[in-house]
């Protein structure tokens, strides 16, 4: 009955979600339609169905069974007092004692070094997401660069991209930029400085297409149960992502891995088209991983209105989160999922008052 608690039953389990409520913004909405209520019918059928992981994810909350005391046996003062501090304690997965048997790896040490031992079971168990925070290396120094505030990439890349944006500009300005120059004088096409702005949109274009391939064909590839290292790069590149998906320090791309990753699709650039124009197909899809990257925060932490495109968004990437981990690859837009033919099918539900 405390202001700001969220406790929820499920076939006669209780569960204490006021730390989630507390520490997540979306979850202000679970507060004002759940608390208090029976939760088994939405988690079993329409109008939401949610998988077993999904079912898993809110085990970590677990505080006891519903059973009514006694007559004459309700804790009274202090015994109700110490009766809430274990609740709490149970209820912050962060206070939980590993069981390695269950959980597989010690979580009071970094996970990096260990899920490449995992093995057969590692698929099965970083699709397994919890809510609790991830160290992966040992050193604090490695640690920091591995973690991000969602405001320090858009405060690093996006002067970045405003100066880019008007090197590029100027540069056409000049009228000394033409296509296919490496290979003819004779038919070389002059750029002018007014298609910068669909230059730029073709460098957007070019980055979502680049955003769902390695989203599914790196993030998500399988490694293969027998080799560590390829376990131990995926879960560093994605896989902790997935097990832990409201770690808010590793939503985005830290700037000094990402600015490795930019530089050498920025040197692809260069080898493929005229300096100018590179320049401004890299600038538009720099834009657009910002973008991206602001998007996916936004997706798992924000509160978007239900009927707008972002709402639509972050019911497909939660639904990708838990439940349909092999499709709905796209994260700003699914425009690709559906030439590829990942897109996750539509549920129809009995509307619900």
């Amino acid at each position: 009955c405390a202001q700001g608690s969220c406790l929820v039953l499920c076939r006669r389990r209780l569960y204490d979600l006021s730390g989630f409520v507390r520490l997540h913004p979306g979850g202000e909405q679970l507060l004002r339609r759940r608390a208090g209520s029976d939760v088994s019918a939405a988690l079993d059928g329409p109008p939401h169905r949610h998988s077993a992981n999904a079912r898993r994810w809110l085990e970590q909350y677990y505080v006891g069974d519903d059973q009514p005391e006694p007559a004459g046996e309700e804790p009274e003062g202090e015994e109700l007092a110490d009766a809430a501090a274990q609740t709490q304690t149970q209820m912050d997965p962060r206070c939980k004692t590993v069981n390695t048997e269950n959980d597989l790896v010690d979580w009071e040490k970094p996970l990096l070094w260990q899920v490449g031992y995992l093995g057969e079971k590692y698929d099965e168990w970083v699709h397994q997401p919890v809510d609790r925070p991830i160290r992966l290396f040992h050193s604090d120094f490695l640690e920091s660069l591995s973690k991000t505030a969602w405001y320090v990439v858009f405060a690093v890349w996006a002067p970045v991209v405003l100066y880019l944006s008007w090197v590029s500009y100027t540069s056409l300005a000049q009228g000394n930029t033409r296509l296919f120059s490496s290979f003819t004088t004779e038919y070389s096409i002059p750029v002018h400085k007014y298609f910068f702005p669909f230059i730029f949109l073709l460098g957007m274009f070019l980055w979502s297409l680049l955003e769902y391939l390695i989203h599914r064909f790196v993030f998500h590839m399988k490694p293969p149960a027998s080799n560590y290292y390829l376990i131990t790069l995926h879960f560093l590149l994605h896989g902790q992502h997935h097990k832990s998906p409201f770690d808010s320090s590793r939503l985005v791309f830290p700037p000094v891995p990402a600015s490795l990753v930019i530089a050498f699709f920025y040197g692809v650039l260069r080898l493929l088209l005229p300096e100018v124009l590179g320049l401004s197909v890299f600038v538009g899809g720099l834009c657009g991983y910002v973008i991206y990257d602001m998007m996916h925060y936004y997706l798992h932490y924000g509160s978007p209105k239900k009927g707008t495109y972002l709402y639509g968004l972050k019911a497909y990437h939660v639904k990708h989160h838990f439940e349909h981990q092999k499709s709905g690859f796209g994260i700003s837009t699914r425009f690709w999922d559906h030439p590829f033919r990942t897109l996750i099918p539509e549920e129809t539900f009995e509307k619900e008052d």
